[in-house]
């Protein structure tokens, strides 16, 4: 008999939908207070998860959902960041 594989699921702040963790994209601030996407899902800091789609990057960017959550401001240029990682290695 195979045991069934448990699936690390984290919750997506924008839909707040729990799914697997290797599905979502996790955006960390480590004590230096930098802002970026961890691709390895691993970085020490404060993680958040998105799902990787475009509606959910307009959510999260009207309604400021991940500065609220990381405690930061971040400028536009991360917001294009995010969008052109979804874009070219999730779509």
């Amino acid at each position: 008999m195979e045991k069934s594989k448990h699936i690390v699921t984290r919750k997506d702040v924008a839909s707040n939908q729990m799914l697997p963790k290797q599905e979502l994209i996790r955006i960390v601030k480590n004590k230096n207070n930098e802002v970026f996407i961890d691709q390895s899902k691993k970085a020490n800091g404060r993680g958040i998860y998105i799902a990787p789609n475009l509606k959910s990057l307009e959510k999260v960017m009207k309604t400021n959902i991940i500065e609220k959550v990381l405690k930061i401001k971040l400028d536009k240029e991360f917001y294009n960041i995010l969008k052109k990682e979804i874009e070219e290695n999730w779509d």
